[in-house]
């Protein structure tokens, strides 16, 4: 199960890990429980919207990039 699709926009469970950063830092664990994905798809998805520019690592968590953050805005459009 991708994060994202082919035409470069999130997926259902992007969306919702992305949704899951907005309240800021988050560790795939924390993420994992909130948006009820098991952990290895949350790990992997993060990679992808890391590797996408959507959400940066930082320490041990995640946060959204300013791209994820614009993203968002214009899902919620």
């Amino acid at each position: 199960m991708a994060c994202i699709s082919p035409d470069g926009k999130p997926t259902e469970s992007g969306t919702k890990m992305l949704r899951a950063l907005e309240s800021g830092l988050g560790t795939p664990e924390e993420i994992a429980k909130q948006v009820g994905l098991p952990l290895f798809r949350v790990r992997s998805g993060l990679r992808e919207l890391t590797q996408a520019g959507l959400a940066n690592q930082k320490d041990d968590g995640y946060e959204l990039s300013p791209k994820g953050i614009e993203l968002l805005v214009t899902l919620s459009a």
